[in-house]
């Protein structure tokens, strides 16, 4: 847990009455956070925006106990103050549980890793969010293997650009889908081997068309569980990460024995400094890689200054993007 500098302030963003993104969100100086065992203080030079920070704002998503009550759960930066592994002057990016939309923040030493070759602070702070997310999700819970179809949903999304080339990178086949042929085009680019346009055609038809899927990555929830279930082959996983078309589903029980399929899904930021640490080790040591050899990137939309983390917000409900939005102080 970490402590304020005393005397020692920063700009950060601050939720200051209301719940929409223009209304809510204001920059203020407050004391600059100090390490504490264990922890690394980091000069923040880029923060990713994420949907759980939307639900945040909102009064929904509480941050953890001893976490920040300030916004941002990724930065890119460099260290001020090392510990663990870590120096002054290292360039890293880190999984937070808050505080990322500011001058500073702390974080696990454990929680940082080093921001790849030829990679600027801005692509850096993409990824600790998104690729924990993915790599937890699909190829921890979902256990995709090579040679397996993953179906991706939200594909233009953060998680949906990141898990389309994990997916590649690990020789899965991917199918995606997308509201719009844009951002159907843009899957396909990004790697897909078939790119759905959910307003247009049944994702379930074609995936079944095409062999079925493995694993289902869900953002979704609502009335797609029942196409998961159709496009799944048995044995397959559905993994929930998010419920944003409806939290309720109907479950027909004897269509999941038949297909002997597997329901789970899971959330990032409660779980404890020690899971995390693991997650972050493991994704060192297979995702990094990847990144050296170009095959995962991340994709950012655009960046815009800390002043404007509204604007971000308005932009992350509107949907009109591909990738990321990341904050610069």
């Amino acid at each position: 847990m970490s402590e304020s500098n005393p005397g020692e302030t920063m700009q950060a963003v601050v939720i200051e009455g209301g719940k929409g993104p223009a209304s809510a969100l204001r920059i203020a100086e407050i004391a600059r956070p100090a390490p504490g065992p264990g922890q690394i203080l980091i000069r923040v030079r880029a923060a990713g925006v994420n949907r759980p920070d939307l639900v945040q704002r909102e009064g929904n998503y509480p941050p953890p106990p001893g976490a920040p009550e300030t916004l941002g759960l990724e930065v890119a930066g460099e260290v001020v103050t090392g510990a663990g592994r870590w120096k002054a002057g290292d360039r890293v990016c880190a999984l937070l549980g808050g505080g990322g939309y500011a001058d500073y923040a702390v974080a696990d030493a454990r929680h940082a890793l080093p921001v790849p070759d030829g990679m600027d602070f801005v692509q850096a702070a993409a990824l600790p969010e998104t690729v924990f997310t993915v790599f937890a999700n699909v190829f921890e819970h979902g256990a995709l293997k090579p040679g397996e179809t993953l179906l991706v949903h939200g594909a233009t999304s953060g998680i949906g650009t990141t898990a389309i080339q994990m997916g590649k990178a690990a020789g899965a086949r991917v199918i995606a889908t997308a509201r719009g042929a844009d951002k159907a085009a843009a899957a396909t680019k990004l790697g897909a081997d078939i790119a759905v346009d959910a307003t247009k055609e049944d994702f379930a038809a074609v995936a079944k068309a095409a062999g079925g899927v493995d694993v289902v990555l869900d953002m979704v929830g609502g009335d797609y569980f029942s196409k998961n279930l159709d496009a799944l082959k048995t044995g397959g996983r559905i993994v929930f990460i998010a419920s944003l078309g409806g939290g309720q589903v109907t479950l027909p029980v004897m269509r999941l024995m038949m297909k002997r399929a597997v329901l789970t899904g899971s959330t990032l930021r409660p779980r404890d400094a020690d899971e995390k640490a693991r997650i972050a080790g493991a994704v060192e040591a297979r995702v990094w890689p990847w990144i050296d050899a170009g095959k995962v990137r991340p994709v950012v939309d655009r960046s815009l200054a800390l002043a404007s983390a509204g604007e971000a917000h308005a932009i992350l409900e509107g949907g009109q993007f591909v990738g990321k939005i990341v904050l610069i102080p």
